[in-house]
């Protein structure tokens, strides 16, 4: 079966969402938005409050606004986000290569017995070459001068891709080595190196400008049961793959990372300038804001 549906006018998807239940109240303000906020990208936005899935039509009330409004503290939410995400890994970039250089030698990252066998290391050390070679970073520049395979531990970590800083810190083949930097953020190896894979995922999401408000992850990453013990009253256990325990982690590592931060604050400050959005479809629990991490009491 071919695809034969034709394409459709600005002014032609908003008249199949009216004629579909969407009150729209300024037509103006809506065809300006869907000219440039793609029709498929707002779907996403409105397809929860479609009350049948199959003709589409919308549950009574439903209004382009309100869609719009989700559209909106998405995006900010995925910015705020994502500043969370540059301290958390300009931190474990310091801490990865801070304990390999002084436990392992400036280029621990070159000896395979570091790492775990089953990994390819080979083909890991081959990848940074190629990084190394197309980088036109000034302290790369430096070190290129030098009869190094690579430059030092703390160069490298340098320009790895988060994805790739995940990976070799996963892949140490000693769990002293894991430890030593998951004990900087008082925290268990094997808890640490789920949560970054996940951040990695959350990261693509971000930088793809893809949804996180109502998104479920394919993978829920391992929730610490006993390391920090102040944290652990602030999880949602019964909702393991929405954005909401994604938060009380940043906001713990946030409160290591840059004491005196204000970025919980302006995570409740979205909430309120959004009041009609659903927290519980991002995981959050009811009495999310008395939990402690939230409530101001430490962790």
């Amino acid at each position: 079966m071919r695809f034969t549906k034709p394409p459709k006018t600005y002014d032609e998807q908003l008249d199949l969402l009216v004629e579909r239940g969407l009150q729209v109240s300024d037509r103006p303000r809506a065809i300006h938005y869907l000219s440039h906020l793609n029709y498929y990208r707002l779907a996403a936005y409105w397809l929860p409050y479609e009350q049948d899935h199959t003709t589409h039509q919308f549950r009574p009330g439903t209004d382009f606004n309100h869609i719009l409004e989700h559209y909106i503290f998405d995006r900010e939410l995925r910015l705020l986000i994502l500043d969370a995400i540059e301290r958390v890994e300009v931190s474990l970039r310091t801490q990865w290569a801070y304990h390999l250089a002084h436990t392992h030698g400036t280029h621990a990252h070159l000896d395979p017995n570091l790492f775990k066998a089953r990994w390819r290391h080979r083909d890991n050390v081959d990848s940074l070459k190629e990084t190394v070679r197309r980088s036109s970073e000034t302290f790369v520049r430096h070190f290129r001068r030098y009869d190094e395979d690579l430059p030092p531990v703390w160069v490298i970590c340098e320009i790895m891709t988060f994805g790739q800083l995940s990976n070799w810190y996963a892949n140490l083949r000693h769990g002293a080595d894991r430890n030593a930097v998951a004990h900087m953020f008082n925290m268990d190896e094997v808890n640490l190196t789920s949560f970054l894979h996940h951040l990695s995922i959350v990261r693509n999401h971000c930088a793809h400008h893809s949804r996180l408000w109502n998104r479920e992850f394919t993978f829920a990453w391992r929730l610490p049961n006993h390391r920090p013990g102040s944290l652990l009253p602030n999880f949602n256990r019964t909702d393991g793959k929405r954005i909401y325990n994604t938060l009380v982690m940043l906001a713990y590592m946030m409160d290591i990372i840059n004491p005196g931060h204000h970025w919980k604050k302006r995570l409740g400050e979205l909430f309120t300038r959004y009041p009609q959005v659903f927290e519980r479809s991002m995981g959050f629990p009811a009495d999310w804001r008395n939990r402690p991490i939230w409530a101001g009491r430490g962790v």
